[in-house]
């Protein structure tokens, strides 16, 4: 068996019995960099780390050593410029294996990553640097070209790098490096010092950047070993679609893959596509992946892979919505396996899950709390939910993977707190074998006719009907049911929206859940309005509707 990182999970089959005999063991010091890169690059330089697939097809492999003196040489570059411990440092780059050398460097310097997703707009990306009072950014062409009316704000860089060529304002990524040392001595941090700064998603407000430290990395092992049921084994390789920018894609998959020494696959996708992630998977020989659940929906709505594509896969992780019953189902019958579903948020990640291996799963759960967490159904004084009563979900301090801060949000900061309960903003219910479900957002579950209804069972419901590609379920304000459910559908290809379509959905969910729950107005869109971490942003419908 190859040598892997030491787990952290004791391997058993029994939830009970391991939630009893792990233990965190977090050291005073920790510092990223070292974990996935340098001491890998010590003992086996020319391990692979990333499998960088281009768009032609071509597949490339990086070594750890690769990355190590890339890393170096960034790391002297940024402190030539000025940027040291404490300094936030933006990323505005695809999937791409510069992508872990610039975070690797950012830790070896003490300072502090911005991940900034390539779908961001000027407008997006402008508030991120100028709330974080960024001092360097690394970007490509495109994302430099994202940026052209914003010179003002880039000038106040400290220096500007692109991958691929220079441009107006900005140094030429690997030239400037080639001209760096590659010898780099890491700085030394504590396991509560600051690391990276993702901003929350906005689906309900205007996004906050969580300030994370060092020990978030291993906060997130748990999770990664239980969804990936006991990972790593032998011939492990991961994949993600989430652009690493997301603590979904960056914490889910990338630095916990190349902590263990699992290799990570690497791909720019303009725009998820079915039939390029199955090709994409088999190439590669992808044996663990995270997909968020609007991608498995493509996925199911592309046609079943079996027959056109040989997959490998060992383990598939889902979260950032709910999962759904109906995909749950579906990754049972078309890839073979029991998808995991897992949950938590930027600010507390990995903190509830499924692991099918050991019985831990169950259709339209999420799953139980990871072992090393405690996490809860809340009333709002504080007290615990009986089973089956709705409240918030809520994880109690202190907790490795909870993050430090909001940047510059003391009151935020205060305020995600009741007591020693970090709360969530999700409703959900813990049922009588202590799974716990995802009911909504506090801002989407709808209050119809005295009923308290979540979208979640809705939208399985919906996409249930042959013709749905996408549904979400919204609250309509109403002045006699307070608020009516309304629907917003994107359409499977090939099919057109009609009245008598929309008569026909409307029906076909009444019939299956009830009569306080089938949507009463249906509105057809070409595209549903999404972060780029693949969650509905309902704030925008609510809006609309």
């Amino acid at each position: 068996m190859p040598d892997f990182a030491p787990a952290v999970l004791p391997r058993l089959d029994d939830y009970e019995t391991i939630c009893r005999k792990f233990q965190w063991h977090i050291p005073a010091e920790f510092n990223i960099a070292v974990a996935v890169c340098d001491r890998w690059a010590e003992r086996e330089p020319d391990r692979v780390a990333i499998v960088h697939q281009h768009p032609d097809g071509r597949c490339e492999a990086v070594s750890y050593g690769v990355l190590r003196e890339i890393s170096n040489r960034l790391a002297n570059t940024l402190r030539a410029h000025g940027i040291g411990r404490g300094d936030r440092v933006a990323l505005l780059l695809p999937q791409m294996p510069e992508v872990a050398a610039v975070h690797i460097a950012i830790y070896k310097l003490g300072a502090i990553a911005l991940p900034l997703a390539a779908l961001f707009g000027p407008d997006a990306i402008s508030y991120r640097l100028q709330d974080s009072g960024a001092k360097a950014l690394i970007t490509d062409v495109l994302g430099l070209a994202k940026l052209a009316d914003l010179k003002p704000l880039l000038a106040e860089l400290a220096v500007v790098l692109t991958v691929g060529a220079a441009g107006e304002g900005a140094l030429d990524f690997h030239r400037v490096l080639a001209r760096a040392a590659a010898q780099f001595t890491p700085e030394r941090t504590r396991a509560d010092d600051p690391a990276m700064m993702i901003y929350t998603s906005g689906t309900t407000g205007p996004p906050k950047g969580a300030l994370e430290p060092h020990r978030v990395l291993l906060g997130h092992l748990p999770g990664i070993e239980f969804v990936h049921e006991f990972f790593p084994q032998a011939g492990d390789c991961f994949w993600t679609p989430a652009d690493w920018a997301w603590a979904g894609g960056l914490l889910n998959a990338l630095l916990p893959s190349l902590y263990y020494g699992v290799p990570v696959v690497a791909r720019r996708f303009e725009k998820f596509d079915p039939d390029e992630a199955y090709a994409l998977m088999a190439a590669t020989g992808v044996r663990n992946a995270f997909i968020p659940p609007t991608a498995l929906r493509m996925l199911r709505a592309g046609g079943s892979p079996q027959g056109r594509y040989c997959l490998n896969l060992r383990t598939v992780g889902s979260g950032g919505e709910a999962l759904g019953a109906q995909t749950y189902e579906w990754g049972r019958s078309a890839l073979g396996l029991t998808i995991n579903e897992l949950y938590g948020q930027t600010e507390c990640n990995k903190v509830l899950a499924a692991c099918a291996k050991i019985g831990v799963s169950k259709p339209g759960a999420i799953g139980k709390p990871v072992p090393g967490h405690e996490v809860a159904v809340i009333r709002p004084d504080g007290a615990l939910c009986a089973p089956g009563e709705l409240g918030q979900i809520a994880v109690k301090r202190p907790d490795p993977v909870m993050f430090l801060e909001y940047w510059n949000r003391p009151d935020a900061t205060r305020d995600k707190f009741i007591g020693d309960w970090m709360t969530t903003g999700d409703q959900g219910v813990c049922d009588e074998d202590g799974y716990i479900s995802f009911v909504g957002r506090d801002d989407d579950v709808i209050t119809s006719a005295g009923y308290r209804i979540g979208p979640g069972e809705i939208e399985d419901c919906l996409i249930r009907h042959p013709a749905v590609a996408l549904a979400a379920a919204i609250g309509k304000p109403d002045p006699v049911r307070t608020e009516i459910v309304k629907a917003f559908i994107v359409l499977k290809q090939g099919v057109s929206a009609s009245d008598a379509l929309a008569t026909e959905i409307q029906a076909f969910v009444r019939t299956r859940l009830s009569a306080h729950e089938y949507p009463r107005e249906i509105a057809f869109i070409p595209e549903m309005p999404m972060t780029t971490t693949g969650k509905v942003i309902r704030r925008l419908l609510r809006e609309r509707a």
